[in-house]
């Protein structure tokens, strides 16, 4: 399959079936996450993976948002690190959206979990000193995101896109 295919296929899964996600692909969605770019190749950004049902299951109180992580098999925490690079969130977002590409690729479901709030300090503060006091992640890093990964139960039909040409401009806006 193609990147383009793999873009247009992917899905936010929110129901994932009670089967354990093979090493061999989470190792290469771990890969996916490693290699993605950061600005000037600073360590920008950090990736905790997690299977333990345990902490799964604590993650899911993270938001209100991520009841998926109830069946998720395994769950990667993206963190930036604002003390290396001005560009942490740029970095940190750009490698998960590699992660979800990658999973998509391999036939598996991702949840996103929005845990930094750029718009609402509180909330972010809240979000992250709950997933950080978990994790025992450093005060010095941010919390971006957690992915909750499995197989899909099923996978929903594609959402009605916005009309291309009110997203799309040419030499010029």
């Amino acid at each position: 399959m193609s990147v383009l295919d793999v873009i247009r296929s992917r899905r936010e899964i929110t129901n994932f079936q009670e089967k354990k996600i093979p090493k061999e692909l989470l190792d290469q969605i771990v890969d996916a996450a490693y290699y993605a770019p950061s600005g000037n190749n600073l360590a920008s950004r950090e990736f905790i993976v997690i299977e333990n049902r345990g902490k799964l299951d604590h993650l899911e109180k993270t938001t209100p948002f991520m009841k998926w992580m109830a069946t998720a098999q395994a769950a990667i925490v993206v963190t930036g690190r604002p003390d290396i690079s001005k560009y942490w969130l740029q970095d940190a977002s750009i490698a998960t959206a590699f992660i979800w590409l990658t999973a998509e690729d391999l036939q598996l479901g991702v949840g996103f979990g929005a845990v930094y709030h750029s718009e609402d300090a509180e909330e972010s503060r809240i979000r992250e000193t709950y997933a950080r006091e978990a994790l025992n992640i450093p005060s010095d890093r941010r919390i971006v995101a957690i992915l909750g990964l499995g197989l899909p139960i099923e996978k929903p039909e594609a959402k009605k896109m916005l009309d291309r040409k009110d997203i799309v401009f040419y030499e010029t806006f």
